[in-house]
């Protein structure tokens, strides 16, 4: 792995963990094995520079795993599979990795890049997600509101796990998601 990937894969795990301003660059260099010299002719613009590679980075990552859960689903069983992911992903590290688009959106006054980039990965989601609803039979404007709805949803939802240390909130969220594709599919 290149000493760029290295950085990048790091700056995730980091933001994953403690956001954007949290993530210090000695830290970053320490677990990245990178040199600082690497850092920055890798990323000229330093550390916002990297934030925005990493968003973009993970935010690729994310969509290639919704591909891949809506691949051979039904729209039902990939939000239910798409929230066990979640689910999985907070409980086997003590609800202290979230997600990085998030942490990325919320950091836009350290690396506004990155604020932009988690706006341009989250709208890439919805495509995916309203292209997959419209095969199975949504209007797109029926389509368009339940992908963004599904978005705001589980990710308020991660955020609201990590914040009480409960998968409750992924289950509730899971089911009102179930039943608003249910009713859209059969109405």
């Amino acid at each position: 792995m290149s000493a760029r990937d290295r950085l990048v894969v790091t700056a995730i795990d980091l933001i994953r963990r403690q956001g954007v301003s949290g993530m210090g660059l000695s830290q970053l260099l320490e677990r990245s094995g990178a040199a600082r010299r690497s850092l920055y002719l890798n990323f000229p613009g330093g550390k916002a520079e990297l934030v925005a590679d990493a968003t973009a980075s993970a935010g690729r990552m994310m969509a290639d795993v919704i591909d891949g859960l809506m691949k051979d689903r039904e729209p039902i069983g990939a939000v239910r599979a798409f929230v066990e992911m979640w689910i999985a992903t907070l409980t086997s590290n003590d609800f202290a990795i979230g997600c990085p688009i998030v942490a990325a959106a919320l950091g836009r006054s350290e690396a506004p890049e990155a604020a932009d980039a988690a706006g341009a990965v989250f709208v890439d989601w919805e495509n995916r997600i309203a292209a997959r609803l419209e095969s199975a039979g949504l209007t797109a404007e029926q389509a368009a509101r339940q992908a963004t709805l599904t978005v705001a949803a589980v990710e308020g939802a991660i955020i609201v796990a990590q914040a009480t240390r409960s998968e409750l909130p992924l289950r509730r969220v899971e089911e009102a998601l179930v039943e608003s594709v249910e009713q859209l599919l059969n109405g």
